[in-house]
């Protein structure tokens, strides 16, 4: 039985290049697909039956395709923000006073993000109407054309959602 970084080292050196370059054509980057590649045998290191896999590509590709659409849509994040702030007014120095604070932000929106991942769209739309633009049940209900109860459904099970997403 061959030791587990040992094989791992043995699909990097038969399968980077092309990773690589899979990655390289969905991404339009070649240097976010280099992280991403990496990433992906780093995620391969830690699983624990690696001398099982009978389709290193096929496996390879799943690992790759979960963390570059975790990437993207963490890359949309960011340029929807920036967007955003840009749209309020905010100058270049007031969006970016120090890299931690972005980083900080961006990465609570990602979070906030992910916690609403799965949400029915009309639970998602009510609970972001409520948190973000503070609209109250029965004018949530009134936009939405919904009655008042539903929207109290809508949010309850959004809060029980992002509370059991932590």
């Amino acid at each position: 039985m061959m030791m587990q970084s040992a094989l791992v080292g043995e699909f990097y050196v038969e399968h980077n290049f092309w990773l690589h370059k899979w990655l390289s054509k969905k991404v339009g980057s070649t240097f976010d697909a280099a992280d991403l590649t990496q990433d992906t045998f780093m995620r391969l290191l830690s699983k624990v039956e690696t001398e099982q896999i009978v389709e290193p590509r096929a496996y390879l590709t799943k690992i790759a395709h979960g963390l570059m659409v975790n990437f993207l849509r963490r890359r949309d994040m960011e340029a929807a923000y920036i967007a955003a702030m840009i749209n309020f007014g905010e100058s270049q120095e007031k969006l970016f006073p120090c890299t931690e604070s972005y980083l900080i932000n961006l990465e609570k929106l990602v979070t906030i993000d992910q916690m609403l991942d799965g949400l029915p769209s009309k639970v998602r739309k009510a609970f972001l109407m409520h948190k973000l633009d503070g609209l109250t049940y029965p004018e949530i209900a009134e936009e939405m054309g919904m009655s008042v109860i539903s929207i109290k459904k809508y949010i309850a099970k959004a809060l029980v959602h992002c509370a059991t997403e932590r």
